[in-house]
């Protein structure tokens, strides 16, 4: 659940929020009762990823790169 703070709060604490959202918290920033703005960590789960951590996880299909077939354009152009 997310912690909402006031904009004139933010102004005032802006460090403490960033430090907080590095902590995985999100923080809502509200302006007159109303929800304006939400800080969140840049990458969820604290940025432990690593590289092919995701390996066999998805098969790129081998029809991929084909042409879509004429039905699924024509609803682009909708």
């Amino acid at each position: 659940m997310a912690t909402h703070v006031t904009l004139s709060e933010a102004e005032k604490a802006f460090s403490a929020l960033i430090g907080r959202v590095q902590g995985g918290e999100e923080i809502v920033i509200d302006e007159g009762g109303q929800p304006v703005a939400r800080l969140l960590p840049a990458i969820p789960g604290g940025g432990d990823r690593k590289p092919g951590s995701a390996q066999g996880l998805f098969v790129v299909p081998e029809d991929f790169n084909h042409p879509l077939p004429a039905d699924v354009l024509d609803d682009f152009e909708k």
